[in-house]
């Protein structure tokens, strides 16, 4: 049929058409080269890199006489085969200082004394060996102009051209491993057995850590012009979340003041856009979520401007009786986005919104909406008690949460 439509029946004469005619039919065959070979149709085979011994070992070596260890670990320490209780024995056991990222966030629970939250880049440049397991040095640890020159450098990654990315610009590695990180996580652990370091490298983290936390507190009592302050509300969110909830982020400004206070309770219990910035995945992650592990509480965060993407999918929760929970940070802006621009163009064009009524039409497709604005400022915990009610009658509620807009790099909370 193919055939048809683009080669002629009759091969022309001049050599125009000639060639045309020769162009096209060469195309068409290597088009559908082999397609009618006969093809495998089971499973593609498994290629999962392995540390090799004596990679295990010079890591070990290099670990074994550090100060000041720290180790940062990323996504790809969750993928299987190694399980995530079994990655957290490790952890716990290594005893090494931490921070988490991406889908690693809620490895060690709620609060652990080796998980370290604040001032990540600070303590990297004080660490004397850093591991990053699953974590490439890209935008988010600065392309790695965070990580110090006297520190020792161990990389961990499944795949190698990511692995070393930005290295002999602004960091090198003393050693880089290509292999899977859980596993590697647990030969390591086999290797430090009864490796101990000084209490006081941690404790130097910590106070670090309680010191940015208490900044968070004096932020949250900020008075603002208007609507509620992002802080305080997200504080009395993760005063509310359950046990048994899952994550999930969708969006920059407010999304970006929730990474900051909001602890994810267990593993594989946050979703967000990743490294890509990907508005948008925000209800298409929750319906995931909520049909894979059906008894946990879903709770979205979203910006008003990312929810504007996800909005309708509340008909599919509704059609499909899938209880998910929504909270809108509404500022009326891309206000992420904004940061940026006005700095450096002088104008907000494109970057304002309006303090829309998204409850409300949350509410036009069959769910549930609750509004949070400051005439109720003094109920937010109620609200959310009664949001969470509504899910667990299997209702989807979006709760519209109208707030100023809050800046972390200067700590001004303005409109």
């Amino acid at each position: 049929m193919v055939q048809k439509q683009i080669v002629s029946t009759t091969q022309p004469k001049n050599i125009m058409g000639q060639i045309v005619f020769w162009y096209l039919d060469n195309h068409l065959a290597n088009l559908f080269a082999g397609a009618w070979e006969p093809q495998c149709e089971g499973p593609l085979p498994l290629d999962i890199p392995q540390a090799s011994p004596q990679q295990v070992q010079r890591c070990v070596e290099i670990l074994s006489r550090a100060k000041r260890p720290l180790l940062v670990l990323g996504s790809q320490a969750l993928l299987p085969p190694t399980p995530a209780d079994k990655l957290r024995a490790a952890v716990e056991t290594l005893g090494v200082p931490c921070f988490l990222a991406g889908m690693a966030r809620g490895l060690l629970g709620r609060r652990h004394p080796l998980h370290i939250r604040q001032e990540r880049s600070a303590a990297l440049k004080k660490a004397d060996v850093v591991l990053l397991a699953g974590i490439v040095c890209d935008f988010r640890l600065s392309y790695g102009r965070v990580l110090s020159r006297s520190s020792k450098i161990i990389i961990v990654n499944r795949n190698r051209k990511e692995m070393l990315i930005n290295s002999d610009m602004f960091w090198k590695p003393q050693e880089a491993v290509q292999g899977d990180v859980g596993s590697f996580m647990v030969k390591l652990k086999e290797g430090l057995q009864g490796q101990t370091w000084a209490s006081d490298w941690a404790e130097e983290l910590r106070q670090a850590d309680q010191k940015k936390e208490q900044s968070f507190w004096e932020k949250a009592v900020m008075p603002v012009a208007q609507h509620l302050n992002p802080v305080r509300v997200l504080q009395l969110v993760e005063e509310t979340l359950p046990d048994n909830s899952i994550l999930v982020m969708d969006g920059g400004d407010f999304v970006g003041t929730a990474a900051y206070l909001l602890r994810p309770r267990g593993p594989l219990c946050w979703l967000d856009p990743g490294a890509f910035g990907t508005l948008g995945v925000g209800a298409g992650f929750a319906l995931g979520a909520k049909l894979c592990r059906p008894d946990a509480e879903v709770w979205c965060l979203f910006g008003d401007g990312a929810f504007g993407y996800s909005l309708i999918e509340f008909d599919t929760f509704v059609r499909h009786k899938i209880p998910v929970m929504a909270l809108i940070g509404n500022d009326a802006g891309w206000t992420q986005i904004s940061r940026e621009q006005v700095p450096s163009l002088g104008s907000n064009v494109a970057c304002g919104l309006a303090y829309t009524d998204y409850h409300k039409a949350a509410m036009g497709l069959g769910a549930q909406g609750l509004l949070l604005s400051r005439e109720n400022e003094d109920q937010v915990v109620k609200v959310l008690r009664d949001a969470q009610q509504q899910c667990r009658d299997g209702h989807p509620v979006v709760v519209n949460i109208l707030i100023g807009r809050t800046d972390f790099r200067d700590g001004s909370i303005a409109m």
